[in-house]
């Protein structure tokens, strides 16, 4: 005999019977690792992958590199592929433009756990900071600004073609970092920021 559900729970409330509720369990907590605050420009950067595509359905992605201290966007690389050997590249670039930092936080994709992005940091004396899997958080300078780079940027644009893709998304970093004042640095843009700070 079938009794629909609230006929059931009406008769349980009139005998004063009571339905014992599931309590999820909750997980072990696991100790928090906060890692320090930089303290000058090129301390500390982060990096992450953004995927979006062009109006054809093609898909592209986007290596964004963040300054963790002055928040600026050094460079954001946009291709269809970008492998461990590209990352290399593109960080080569930023090598002799500005510097390179010491640590880098990133997570555990192929293109930063291959070997390629393993030798380059080894022979450049950089630390590679993974962060846990499944732990985004870990990452949150890379995760804020690509939430802020999706939100104005990908979402905001059609892109007819991958060089379209290029240039807008460079005139969106630039804006990003010269022109945007930031709450968090006191008002001022990402590179009055890193101009200002000592030992830049």
């Amino acid at each position: 005999m079938v009794i629909n559900h609230k006929r059931t729970e009406r008769l349980y409330q009139e005998e004063g019977l009571a339905l014992r509720r599931k309590r999820r369990r909750k997980g072990a907590a696991g100790a928090r690792i906060t890692l320090p605050v930089p303290q000058r420009v090129n301390e500390r950067w982060s990096m992450d992958f953004v995927t979006d595509s062009i109006v054809t359905g093609r898909r592209f992605r986007a290596l964004t590199i963040v300054d963790d201290f002055s928040r600026e966007c050094p460079n954001i690389e946009v291709d269809t592929s970008l492998g461990g050997r590209r990352v290399v590249g593109t960080l080569e670039k930023l090598a002799e433009i500005r510097g390179l930092p010491e640590v880098i936080t990133i997570d555990n994709g192929p293109e930063f756990a291959g070997k390629a992005l393993d030798e380059w940091a080894y022979r450049r004396g950089v630390k590679l900071n993974f962060i846990r899997p499944g732990k985004p958080i870990e990452n949150a300078y890379a995760e804020s600004f690509n939430g802020r780079f999706r939100d104005e940027c990908l979402n905001t644009n059609w892109f007819l073609s991958l060089k379209h893709a290029r240039e807008i998304i460079e005139d969106w970093r630039r804006d990003y970092n010269e022109v945007r004042p930031h709450s968090s640095l006191k008002g001022i843009t990402p590179q009055e920021y890193a101009e200002t700070a000592v030992g830049f």
